[in-house]
């Protein structure tokens, strides 16, 4: 009866991971209406899972509605709403800085509030990784480093240069923007969030800074089933890493943390309590 116990108790853990990040992509869109998912074998092998842990995941899901069983086609994500479009258009505009640990799901919340708002979403690497893997390469690194001195000390600080002008630009032409990137350096240092403050309410915009916790577990697991090539020194030497790191950080000016670990209240929920509260705060 105990090895029983224990076996149940890790796969409810596993199975929740696993049902909160497709329920996440589901949320952001990277999971269409209708999209049939990979059978259950498929599943489990992209998540080094066993078939179990799927099964549940899938009722978890099912039960919620997100995920439905059609005949000749199997399962099937059932998300109607994502075809409604959404526009808030605010009397200023608005800035979300999410910053992040890797695998965090602060790009998933990005995704989720520029779905809710119909602001651009400025993901740093979706706006800089070709560049930054040409650049790379031509220093003579490795296209996917990201933890080299020739990295962090040239190609780094460009990537954001590049992200906050971008950001400028949108509000500059009167249009709120939502701005994911992990933020480390930037948000340790309250010189630089000045700096950005100050960018901001020159030009009328409201700036709210987004910090994302994750559990070192449920981080690990979202690395793992990415599988970005830039993480790849991250997941050989995970424990290692995470000595770099501190989960416990939160930045030192106002913020709101959002929480993504398993187990909580599902990352859409919290994404549209945030944004009650950035609109609230604005308009008050």
């Amino acid at each position: 009866m105990p090895v029983q116990r224990s076996r149940l108790s890790r796969s409810e853990s596993l199975h929740h991971q696993v049902a909160r990040n497709i329920r996440n992509d589901i949320a952001a869109g990277v999971l269409r209406d209708g999209q049939p998912l990979p059978t259950t074998r498929e599943l489990a092998e992209q998540w080094g899972v066993s078939v179990f842990t799927i099964s549940e995941a899938m009722k978890f899901l099912a039960n919620e509605g997100l995920v439905v069983s059609k005949p000749r086609a199997g399962r099937v994500v059932n998300a109607p709403d994502q075809m409604r479009r959404n526009e808030i258009q605010p009397s200023t505009p608005h800035v979300v800085l999410i910053g992040g640990y890797a695998g965090s799901g602060k790009t998933e919340l990005g995704r989720i509030l520029a779905r809710e708002t119909g602001w651009p979403l400025l993901d740093k690497d979706t706006l800089t990784r070709p560049v930054v893997e040409v650049a790379l390469e031509v220093l003579g690194c490795s296209p996917h480093d990201r933890e080299s001195t020739t990295y962090l000390d040239l190609i780094r600080p460009r990537e954001y240069e590049a992200l906050i002008s971008a950001m400028t630009e949108n509000v500059r032409c009167g249009t709120s923007a939502i701005v994911t990137a992990p933020f480390i350096r930037e948000l340790h240092d309250t010189a630089w969030i000045s700096r950005v403050t100050a960018t901001c309410q020159d030009m009328g915009a409201e700036l709210s800074v987004v910090w994302v916790y994750c559990d070192a577990t449920t981080m690990h697991t979202y690395i793992r089933h990415r599988g970005a090539a830039r993480d790849a020194a991250k997941l050989e030497n995970w424990n290692a890493y995470l000595d770099t790191i501190d989960l416990e950080f939160r930045p030192p000016v106002p913020h709101a943390v959002v929480n993504n670990s398993a187990s909580v209240v599902p990352l859409q929920t919290q994404a549209r309590k945030l944004l009650a509260s950035i609109i609230d705060a604005g308009e008050s």
